[in-house]
């Protein structure tokens, strides 16, 4: 312990100076260095979709398998139009106010590589807008690669193609640390940001894949010496193997303003589910961080935050707004016709099928109303709040 606080101080000082939150022992604290609590939300299915949140449990679920429908649906052209629509009405400064307003102060952002990379600034733009929000609210932002490229899941979840390919492919990893270089370079003055969530949920459950549990932390490494050649204040942070949940794959930290992250689901809300968590936190004088949890119900989320909160750790639950459901901060109401277009997304897919599906197409006229209402449905002012799920996370409703 003597020797990593010999290793933190230089870095700990030179954040405190500049003004950026950073970690100190256990703790997370902010420019000042006073212990910083976070309690936030994700802003999923913003950047990157995910078929259940549209309730397409038995459709489409990645984000490019999605766009492969409303192709289908609208048509290429049209699709693009509301896809770039969507990144434009899915988070607004009255979402960012209406966060700080019932007490917020952080949200994590799942982001897409493909938005980042050399010649597309798309990403930059939409982030840039929200974090100057953020700023305006007094609330941190955690940007999270949700989808690193080739895969860093081989899942849905980060949009790859059914295979966590970054691990045995080093130009995947060289794009990866490249992209993450180049964010951190944009970023590299602005305290809004508190840091940076380097891979999200990497290396499933699944027995095949926990071949590659050794080679995580050494994706790590590369990344965060990519970062520091052009950002040495900001926090990194680093999610375990299997989910978040796996923090056996680390060793000591090898960078002094590092947080560790867990993700927890569905398990029991008691002390034992984060014991090992807490433990980590102890063992190696760092601060452990609940980057994801819920999709359960309100009794559970509020027995699971008080837990979190007995053992200092700072959460960000996932999500923020949905459609049609009682999950989340926010819900965005079922748009018409949008019955058929989950029963059409349902369809069986392949060339083989395609007379089936032309034959089973929704009328167009239903088909455009349905996703202009999706549209409509998803800006702040028309959704409906869940007081519920809200004052589960010991927030104030307004």
């Amino acid at each position: 312990m003597i020797g990593l606080s010999l290793l933190t101080a230089p870095r700990h000082a030179q954040a405190a100076d500049s003004g950026f939150a950073h970690t100190s022992g256990q703790q997370i604290v902010d420019g000042n260095g006073q212990p910083l609590y976070l309690r936030g939300i994700n802003l999923g299915n913003w950047f990157e979709t995910e078929g259940y949140m549209f309730h397409f449990e038995h459709g489409p679920q990645s984000t490019r398998e999605i766009e492969a429908l409303t192709n289908e649906l609208l048509g290429p052209d049209a699709s693009a139009r509301f896809w770039h629509e969507w990144r434009e009405k899915y988070i607004t400064r009255d979402d960012i106010a209406y966060l700080h307003q019932i007490g917020l102060n952080s949200i994590r952002i799942p982001i897409d590589y493909r938005y980042f990379t050399p010649g597309n600034d798309e990403g930059f733009r939409l982030l840039d807008r929200v974090i100057g929000w953020a700023g305006e609210n007094h609330i941190y932002v955690v940007i999270d690669m949700h989808a690193a490229p080739c895969g860093q899941t081989g899942t849905n979840i980060d949009n790859s193609w059914g295979y966590p390919w970054l691990y045995d492919s080093e130009e995947c990893q060289r794009q990866t640390v490249e992209i993450w270089t180049r964010i951190a370079a944009h970023y590299t003055n602005n305290k809004t940001v508190l840091g940076y969530d380097l891979l999200n949920e990497p290396v499933p459950h699944y027995p095949s894949l926990q071949k590659y549990n050794d080679k995580l932390e050494p994706v790590y490494k590369k990344i965060v010496a990519g970062i520091r050649t052009v950002d040495k204040h900001h926090i990194v942070i680093l999610g375990g193997a299997q989910w978040d949940t796996n923090f056996k794959v680390f060793g000591p930290p090898f960078d002094t303003n590092t947080v560790y992250q867990l993700h927890k689901y569905w398990m029991d809300p008691v002390q034992a589910s984060i014991q090992t968590y807490v433990d980590f936190s102890k063992q190696y004088n760092v601060p452990v961080w609940l980057g994801e949890s819920g999709e359960n119900n309100d009794a559970w989320i509020g027995k699971f935050v008080t837990v979190l909160e007995q053992n200092h750790i700072g959460w960000a639950f996932w999500t923020y707004k949905k459609i049609d459901t009682t999950s989340s901060i926010v819900s965005a109401p079922k748009p018409r016709y949008w019955d058929e277009i989950v029963a059409y997304s349902q369809l069986p897919e392949g060339t083989g099928n395609a007379e089936k599906r032309i034959g089973a197409r929704p009328p167009q006229d239903h088909i455009q109303a349905a996703f202009d209402d999706l549209l409509k449905n998803v800006e702040f002012a028309n959704c409906v709040k869940n007081p519920g799920y809200i004052q589960a996370l010991g927030l104030k409703e307004q």
